[in-house]
């Protein structure tokens, strides 16, 4: 069965898999993943990662559920832009978290949600073309620790292939 099994083969095709254009906001990443879901084998899924692309449809990177989420968070919660590396609403034993109203933090996120996608993005540093066996798919997967990666075919994103997707295929050999 993966003796000749390609990126290819396995790949979710790009129109069936949830992109934008890096101007988008962060509330528009969020509506787009709220919106999507992937049949594959008549199961349903639910992306974890959406592709950012630019005016010329050239793959610019990908935003995650986390990078969003990230991406909101308040800067008078750490005093620190979303772009420091830190934890996610890290706010610890902050005494002025008993002043923080509801309204005022519903407030700072609903601000930040008009934040371009661009802002929070991860570039996307492997792909794997769409001739490329399955094994340099995991090849990549596993050493990159990734897991989805953008399948090229003649220089243009064709689809994207998930590790879920590649660990049912192994494991149909397997069990």
């Amino acid at each position: 069965m993966m003796e000749g099994r390609k990126a290819g083969d396995l790949m979710i095709p790009l129109d069936k898999y949830p992109h934008i254009p890096y101007w988008f906001t962060l509330r528009q990443a969020m509506a787009e993943f709220e919106n999507s879901s992937i049949e594959i084998n008549g199961q349903i899924s639910l992306p974890r990662i959406i592709l950012v692309f630019d005016e010329k449809y050239q793959l610019m990177g990908m935003a995650r559920r986390r990078d969003i989420l990230r991406g909101l968070e308040p800067e008078f919660l750490s005093g620190k832009s979303y772009k420091h590396p830190k934890k996610l609403f890290d706010v610890g034993v902050d005494p002025n978290l008993s002043e923080m109203s509801y309204d005022k933090l519903l407030k700072a996120i609903r601000e930040r949600a008009e934040s371009k996608v661009s802002d929070i993005m991860v570039p996307i540093k492997e792909t794997v073309d769409y001739d490329d066996h399955i094994m340099k798919v995991i090849y990549e997967m596993v050493s990159n620790d990734l897991s989805m990666l953008p399948v090229m075919q003649e220089g243009s994103v064709a689809g994207v292939v998930r590790s879920v997707d590649i660990f049912h295929e192994v494991a149909q050999l397997i069990i």
